[in-house]
């Protein structure tokens, strides 16, 4: 109906109606790359991203150990070496790699490989258990050193580099999303295992972070910064306190496992002093369908470091991070990979997706703060006793951080979104189809394998069904796989170049074209000489 009289309000300014104005970098960031925070908020920041990379340290283990014919000793080696190696790995990265505040930890991009390798036939028969967890973890470890030289080859050579400069934020999306909300079914399913553990945590968390702060504006920092170290002892200890009182004594093996603080067989295990070494379980051995099996994780991992590469430049508040350096941090990602496989951690490497929600969190994106969170991981690690003290914290803790830290990340994806066109159907398409197929096509091959017990790609040789059901069980891989191809093929002219946000990341394909990549992506000591980003 026309008109309205006086009683609508004033008409809104012109500047109200117009949408936000795009940012190459995201603002109300506390602390940047290149900016730390004092050193004593620095080192309680670094201990946080050390408890939060824990859950995934202690929770791959826990499930190939013991499949492994490994007991609690054997776990809690691998826990400590795991640890140690991710100390290593994470100050290759942020030292020498793409110089990103990102965590490189275990993955579980490369769990379904080594369950393969587990399930060998050669395996199978030998009674020893002991025996047999050497046999598979070198097995393993020679699968892992080989699968490395992909990333260091795809990396080094410059060849990610090509393949990432027509990658626009409109493909980026998809993957950088499910990057994060991917993990869906490690978040909230693994609360409801001990749900009176999981769930306050969750609440507190939430508490913690975001209402508090507005509620007490002079030490609001206080407690969105550092909302992990106030919330996991305070449930710690409720759980700890469950169990001595005895309140799982008579519950089912299954709930004392994830409730109970004393379950986890790490700090009996867990030696006082050991430092981590090479061949520490005898010399590797090889076999060529384990290795690229191996080599098929290693690039659905190198696809999902992308991703999260990508987002953590954004919430540290740095540029969009040149091909160059994204190809460069893959290739030391390699170097990773390649001392997983030299030490014996059962597992390969990757950016922890958990660690990039957390910068959200606490709006600290210091590339300092991870570095310390490296000294961390490597001091609890070679303290055997301390080091377990920490690892036995109740999983469902962590999966009630995961619930925040992955959804952070997918919004972080869902955020280059302010590039693109969204009143677009080519855009439309691309977004929707490649998000759909991401999420269905993984379910399909996950519904597929809990009731067969193999996948659905089922041939006589075991490497091959190996290579396609791993690549088509990650949801990122297949939803930036299906992002990119399609943004690169479909309708391609001057129009279609503005509608996918190409035009916005132009002056990021070149290290040189923007100052302030030196600033946040230059590698120290003047090594650039040595290096050089083109």
């Amino acid at each position: 109906m026309a008109g309205g009289g006086g009683g609508g309000g004033p008409a809104p300014k012109q500047e109200d109606l117009q949408p936000h104005p795009v940012k190459d970098q995201l603002p109300h960031v506390s602390y940047c790359i290149t900016s730390p925070p004092p050193w004593p908020e620095a080192i309680l920041l670094g201990f946080q991203h050390f408890l939060v990379m824990l859950g995934t340290t202690v929770i791959i283990p826990t499930a190939l150990v013991p499949q492994m014919g490994g007991g609690n000793d054997e776990k809690a080696r691998v826990v400590q070496t795991l640890l140690f190696v991710a100390g290593i790995n994470t100050l290759l990265q942020t030292f020498l790699g793409t110089r990103l505040p990102a965590v490189v930890a275990g993955s579980y991009t490369f769990v379904m490989p080594t369950i393969s390798i587990i399930l060998a036939a050669r395996y199978t028969n030998l009674p020893d258990p002991t025996e047999r967890f050497r046999r598979i973890m070198r097995g393993t470890q020679g699968a892992l050193i080989v699968a490395s030289a992909l990333q260091i080859i795809v990396g080094f050579s410059g060849l990610w580099r090509n393949v990432t400069r027509y990658l626009s934020p409109l493909s980026a999306v998809p993957l950088i999303a499910l990057v994060g909300a991917g993990f869906y079914e490690l978040g909230f399913p693994g609360v409801a295992k001990c749900i009176e553990i999981g769930l306050p945590q969750l609440i507190l968390l939430v508490v913690f972070s975001q209402y508090i702060p507005h509620v007490m504006h002079h030490v609001r920092h206080v407690f969105d910064r550092f909302a992990v170290i106030f919330t996991v002892p305070i449930v710690w200890l409720y759980a700890y306190l469950l169990t001595v009182g005895g309140a799982y004594r008579h519950a089912p093996p299954k709930t004392q496992f994830h409730c109970r603080t004393d379950r986890s067989g790490l700090v009996g295990g867990a030696p006082w002093i050991r430092v981590p070494y090479p061949f520490q379980w005898g010399a590797p051995t090889f076999d060529a369908g384990d290795a690229f099996a191996m080599m098929a994780a290693s690039f659905v991992a190198l696809v999902e470091s992308t991703g999260a590469f990508i987002v953590i430049a954004r919430y540290a508040s740095a540029t969009p991070v040149p091909p160059s350096v994204l190809s460069r941090g893959i290739g030391w990602q390699g170097i990773g990979i390649l001392l997983d496989g030299l030490f014996g951690t059962v597992n390969g490497s990757s950016v922890s997706v958990e660690n990039a929600g957390l910068l959200a969190l606490t709006r600290v994106g210091s590339r300092r703060v991870v570095q310390i969170a490296a000294g961390f991981m490597i001091f609890f690690s070679v303290l055997g006793k301390f080091g377990a003290v920490f690892a036995s914290i109740p999983l469902p803790i962590f999966a009630a951080l995961y619930c925040i830290f992955f959804a952070y990340v997918g919004a972080g994806g869902l955020s280059f979104l302010q590039f693109c066109n969204l009143n677009s159907f080519r855009t439309f398409f691309i977004l929707g189809f490649s998000l759909f197929m991401g999420l269905s096509v993984p379910q399909y091959f996950n519904e597929y394998t809990s009731v067969a017990g193999y996948g659905p790609v089922h041939t006589g040789a075991r490497w091959f069904n190996d290579i396609i059901n791993v690549m088509f069980s990650s949801k990122p891989f297949v939803a930036g796989i299906i992002a990119y191809f399609l943004d690169n093929t479909l309708y391609r002219h001057e129009s279609v170049r503005k509608d996918r946000g190409y035009h916005w990341w132009d002056k990021f394909r070149s290290f040189r074209t923007d100052t302030r990549s030196e600033e946040f992506y230059s590698l120290p000591f003047n090594l650039n000489k040595f290096f050089p980003s083109v």
